[in-house]
């Protein structure tokens, strides 16, 4: 996305919306750019990007980890301690993110110090026991609220939220 077209959603954004600005392995230049052009409020770096990168722009930020085997995160917990949180995806060797699988939610280690948004494959079906197993700060959505590739569907980001405030409430 250019950072043209970021200011223009953001202009349009209501008033107190939280602006996170998404990077995947970034030149530092790039990120100083968008930061400097629109009024972000949280940095995702959902690369391999280490804590002193992450770090160096002077901005609050969230790390994302890519979940295989508990380690990961308890490495990436341990190494990005200034994080706001860590958002947790599916591990997969070709993509960053996106992938709408799952991983094995068992893999995630309580108490990590930091709060934990869950992404990952969630959709209307799951996601209320992805928040039981869990229990999350938040949770991530983006395929599994699409009527195709890219295409958002209001019906099922309906479903999503719907069933994620009942499993938040602790509805059964």
């Amino acid at each position: 996305m250019s950072i043209a077209s970021a200011k223009q959603i953001v202009a349009a954004l209501p008033p107190l919306t939280t602006v996170v600005a998404l990077f995947v392995d970034p030149e530092p230049a790039w990120v100083k750019s968008v930061c400097d052009a629109v009024p972000v409020s949280l940095l995702q770096f959902h690369g391999s990007e280490p804590a002193d990168f992450c770090e160096a722009f002077r901005r609050p930020y969230m790390k994302a980890v890519r979940v295989s085997v508990s380690e990961d995160v308890l490495i990436q917990a341990a190494t990005h301690t200034l994080a706001r949180g860590l958002l947790l995806d599916s591990a997969d060797e070709q993509l960053a993110g996106g992938t709408g699988k799952t991983f094995d939610w068992s893999l995630v280690p309580r108490d990590l110090g930091a709060p934990i948004v869950l992404a990952g494959g969630l959709n209307a079906d799951n996601v209320a026991e992805a928040v039981r197993v869990v229990e999350p700060a938040a949770v991530d959505v983006s395929t599994g609220v699409e009527s195709a590739p890219g295409i958002k569907d209001p019906v099922k980001m309906a479903s999503f939220i719907n069933a994620a405030r009942a499993a938040a409430r602790g509805d059964s």
